[in-house]
């Protein structure tokens, strides 16, 4: 198989910074430390780590600065496939060109398709690692972002189901 050979090598993601646009960055989605992927997202703790009541976005001072964005601005972060606002978390401790949004937030879409509450998975592509793993290929994708400057949308994801 092309995309699994026998041995370790390198084979370039279809997205990644090598052939990002100018002003791209590549998109990390890890593990929180703080939940299960979306279990364990209860409001105590979720206000022990949520910025602007949103899902963090961490990226590097240059980053943020190059867009005008400050720690706790809401940011605006999208690609072709969709677009999440998130809460920022300006730090030296990521590189320079990437960010991280932690995967598990629950989806909250508004009707312009914005995730209001940061769901990193309408960012990611939906291809297997490769044909013989089938896992997920998560940090393979490219995003732009900018501060949010509009009116924030409430998040809704958690109020409860409409009474019949």
């Amino acid at each position: 198989m092309a995309d699994c050979p026998p041995h370790p090598s390198w084979l370039a993601p279809d997205e990644w910074q090598g052939n990002a646009a100018s002003g791209q960055l590549q998109l990390l989605s890890s593990h929180p430390a703080h939940r299960l992927h979306s279990q364990l997202n209860y409001a105590g703790l979720r206000d022990q780590y949520a910025i602007a009541g949103r899902e963090p976005i961490t990226l590097h001072p240059i980053d943020a600065k190059a867009r005008g964005i400050a720690h706790g601005d809401l940011v605006r972060v999208w690609n072709a496939r969709g677009q999440v606002l998130v809460g920022a978390q300006v730090t030296d401790g990521i590189r320079p060109g990437v960010v991280c949004i932690h995967q598990g937030a629950w989806p909250d879409l508004d009707e312009n398709r914005l995730c209001k509450n940061g769901a990193v998975n309408v960012l990611t592509m939906d291809i297997p690692s490769s044909r013989l793993a089938n896992g997920c290929a998560a940090n393979n994708s490219l995003v732009w972002a900018e501060k949010f400057t509009g009116p924030a949308p409430a998040v809704t994801a958690f109020d409860p189901p409409a009474s019949p």
